[in-house]
């Protein structure tokens, strides 16, 4: 984004962020603000004077939170699993508890263009929730006060929004950023970058403060790997880690590439560290067992429980993103709800979502 409509987003972000100290609703304001100029930009573009009115005619209103109807549980769980009481029409004024004492700290929607759903981002400050409707993705830290968000007309940066003061700091990435993935304790994201006129790939560690540091990767030879290639992070955030295809055998675009392992590199300076054999792609550091000796991926039929150290199969895992509260508890998204359950597969606990989450991609953390 250049020109007039840059600098008009930059005035309303420089606007919000001076008043930061009295609005304690600013940081939902400058989500709503974001959103509002893009639309009056676009709506400029086409002729649609009347949109444009129409965004301006509701400046907080699209941050605010939604009633909505309850969500009716799995009516056929296990007798002895526990089931919470549904979510109420006010979900969003409080932490939404998962069972194991995680929450939700954000959900967000992917895709091309103004997204077509909502997102939600919980601010840890006011215990509630914020909507974003101004940015086509939002990645919550799974601690502290900020957000990564991408605004697809600005291809070469990533935001940094500090959901207190509803600051955003730009900073230039220089490409286009796959999916932003955490570190566990919420102090830097680690970002796939792909050069498109080269065919280089790389990594790159952005600090809460906007720091920012790229490694390159040899992905077409050392670290060899096809179909989705993201990096992600280990459970203790010291390594980032990236899948690797196993050349030796034969891929189909109708099922996940066979893996050979995973390789891990330090966060700090982007140096090999450590290969380990698994069959199969760790969602992010929540997929590793806090003791290290088990893993969640995404097998080739589906998500697997494996060994680490040896990359044995142990057996089917409940979901490819599950989470592991502790050694002996998985938490996962299942239909309408969050399910906690043991290692052995035994449901524990349910807990409904509410819709407003409906299709949207979920961030979660301890509490």
């Amino acid at each position: 984004m250049t020109g007039a409509p840059e600098d008009a987003l930059r005035a309303a972000v420089r606007e919000l962020a001076g008043s930061a100290r009295s609005a304690p609703g600013l940081a939902a304001a400058a989500l709503g603000r974001a959103h509002r100029m893009r639309r009056r930009r676009r709506a400029a573009t086409v002729g649609g004077a009347a949109l444009a009115v129409l965004a301006l005619a509701v400046p907080f209103a699209l941050l605010r939170p939604d009633p909505a109807g309850p969500v009716v549980a799995d009516p056929t769980p296990t007798p002895s699993v526990l089931v919470h009481p549904a979510p109420g029409p006010d979900w969003t004024a409080r932490p939404l508890v998962l069972p194991g004492g995680w929450v939700v700290t954000g959900a967000t929607g992917t895709g091309t263009g103004t997204p077509a759903r909502t997102g939600y981002v919980l601010n840890r400050d006011q215990n509630r929730y914020l909507r974003n409707t101004g940015y086509e993705e939002l990645w919550a830290a799974p601690r502290g006060t900020t957000a990564v968000v991408v605004d697809y007309d600005r291809p070469r940066d990533t935001g940094l929004i500090d959901l207190t003061t509803g600051r955003v700091r730009w900073v230039r990435t220089g490409q286009p950023t796959l999916n932003a993935h955490w570190s566990p304790d919420g102090t830097r994201a680690v970002v796939t970058l792909l050069d498109k006129e080269t065919a280089e790939w790389s990594f790159g560690v952005l600090d809460v403060d906007g720091g920012f540091r790229t490694f390159p990767v040899d992905m077409r030879v050392r670290y060899f790997c096809t179909d989705i290639c993201v990096f992600t992070w280990s459970r203790d955030g010291r390594e980032v880690v990236l899948q690797q295809t196993d050349p030796g055998e034969p891929r189909s675009e109708s099922e996940p590439h066979p893996r050979r392992g995973v390789q891990l590199f330090s966060a700090d300076d982007g140096r090999p560290t450590r290969f380990l054999p698994l069959p199969g792609d760790p969602a992010g550091p929540w997929a590793w067992s806090p003791d290290g000796r088990l893993v969640v991926v995404k097998g080739r039929t589906g998500p697997l429980l494996v060994e680490t150290a040896t990359g044995r199969v142990r057996g089917d895992a409940p979901a490819e993103d599950a989470a592991w509260i502790d050694d002996r508890r998985l938490l996962y998204h299942h239909g309408d709800d969050m399910v906690l359950a043991d290692v052995d597969g035994r449901e524990l606990e349910r807990q409904p979502l509410p819709r407003e989450l409906d299709l949207l991609r979920l961030s979660i953390a301890p509490r």
